[in-house]
């Protein structure tokens, strides 16, 4: 399946994925959206997605908690969106997105087996990966790990903030759609206060792991991370940072659950290379990328 769009090459394929102008069923593809124009404090996150690439040829292909190596499999990266106008911050974003939904608009996700990673960026990059999502599974469950609800109307006068992308997303749900929030230790009350009477969030690792172990193993989930999710003191190198964030190890633990499940699509958003010079964030990220990479794959193996 061809598509008539122009993406930027990467600075080099992520982990020995194979570069393609085409989708290929029964596949995983990795597309960059290199875009940080609403973020409000530190910017840099444009640079995510080739510093994921750049950092990826010296980390390992296998994965010790999965007993798998990338090698085991065949995916494919489409390079990254074009972000278009320089000077418009709101142009760039929708003629990215316009990019992404010219790709994968006509394509049935679920009949062709394809499965999208989104590599960003800031998180309002996820919009139109997730509506996609939406619209494909009318069962989808929504996984959102991150430091902020991410619940405003609007931002600093952007509609399509970072700040504002679940409650942008959540515009699409449909009755069987769910959400599940966890990691989340910033928001304002009202935020909160919709969380809560919602019953969106979970408060424990403990609670969480036990609301993704419910979740029936053919039902579709997307996975909508922010490396905020993390504690700097692990991750530092991200536009947010927020204290008392999870680590590596308890990220494996849900990655375990994952795997036995139906992991359909997910991103990776918020990673800002430049802030932490000793590239150690750039490493964390790669692993967490390829974990969910063999987790996206391994199932079609099984």
């Amino acid at each position: 399946m061809d598509f008539n769009v122009s993406l930027s090459e990467p600075v080099r394929a992520y982990f020995g994925a194979d570069i393609a102008r085409q989708l290929y069923p029964g596949h995983t593809h990795i597309v960059g959206f290199g875009f940080d124009g609403t973020a409000c404090f530190r910017k840099g996150t444009r640079h995510g997605p080739d510093g994921l690439r750049s950092i990826s040829e010296d980390i390992e292909a296998y994965s010790p908690y999965q007993d798998y190596d990338l090698e085991d499999f065949t995916f494919y990266d489409l390079g990254n969106l074009e972000l278009g106008d320089k000077a418009d911050v709101e142009a760039q974003w929708q003629h990215a997105c316009d990019d992404f939904n010219r790709i994968f608009s006509k394509v049935d996700l679920a009949a062709e087996d394809i499965r999208i990673m989104t590599l960003g960026g800031e998180h309002s990059v996820s919009y139109a990966p997730i509506v996609k999502y939406l619209q494909q599974y009318p069962d989808l469950v929504l996984l959102h790990l991150d430091a902020h609800a991410d619940l405003r109307d609007g931002f600093e006068g952007y509609h399509f903030s970072h700040a504002s992308i679940i409650r942008r997303v959540l515009d699409h749900f449909g009755p069987d759609h769910e959400l599940i929030q966890y990691g989340i230790r910033s928001g304002t009350r009202e935020e909160y206060r919709w969380m809560h009477e919602n019953k969106t969030v979970r408060t424990s690792r403990k609670d969480f792991l036990e609301s993704v172990t419910a979740i029936a193993r053919d039902r579709p989930i997307y996975l909508t991370l922010d490396l905020d999710y993390f504690d700097p003191s692990f991750l530092p190198g991200t536009g947010t940072p927020e204290p008392g964030g999870e680590d590596f190890h308890s990220f494996v633990s849900l990655i375990k659950l994952l795997g036995e499940r139906n992991l359909v699509g997910c991103d990776i958003v918020e990673l800002s290379p430049k802030i932490d010079p000793t590239g150690n964030s750039d490493v964390f990220a790669a692993k967490i990328a390829r974990e969910l990479l063999i987790t996206m794959q391994k199932g079609r193996q099984e």
